[in-house]
């Protein structure tokens, strides 16, 4: 049975077959490198990177290829030319195991990511409070 308690990211990666370890290594590292900040933490049971308390971007291994998550339309749309020798679909980007890791690319990913979060923050921050009316009858 697959383990899915794990408490850090140390212990996922340990997890992981020894085909797959190095990669995401690899995959972590460039992740830490660009968002040398972010804290480190698991959730759903995979990586999580979060900037100011808010989830950037994941990472999770599997038989065949690694993914990272989200594959936001913006983020999407930024870096299509970079993205097309990878699968990306339903907000997931999956990148083959037997490939070189992309580092620089995953480390602009991950910048993209917490800029795009932090963006969305601020937004969020200034958008006008709408108030709300009783409705007739109520």
């Amino acid at each position: 049975m697959a383990k899915t308690d794990f408490k850090s990211v140390d212990d996922y990666l340990a997890s992981q077959p020894e085909s797959a370890k190095t990669v995401l290594a690899r995959v972590r590292a460039a992740i830490c490198k660009a968002l040398p900040a972010a804290e480190e933490v698991i959730s759903y049971q995979i990586p999580v990177y979060k900037v100011e308390g808010r989830s950037v971007i994941y990472f999770s291994g599997w038989k065949k290829h690694y993914s990272l998550y989200p594959a936001t339309e913006a983020l999407v749309a930024a870096f299509r030319n970079e993205l097309t020798p990878y699968e990306v679909e339903k907000g997931t980007m999956r990148f083959p195991l037997a490939e070189p890791v992309p580092e620089a690319l995953i480390g602009r990913i991950a910048t993209f990511r917490a800029k795009e979060t932090a963006e969305a923050d601020r937004a969020k921050a200034t958008a006008p409070k709408i108030a709300r009316r009783p409705v007739a009858g109520s």
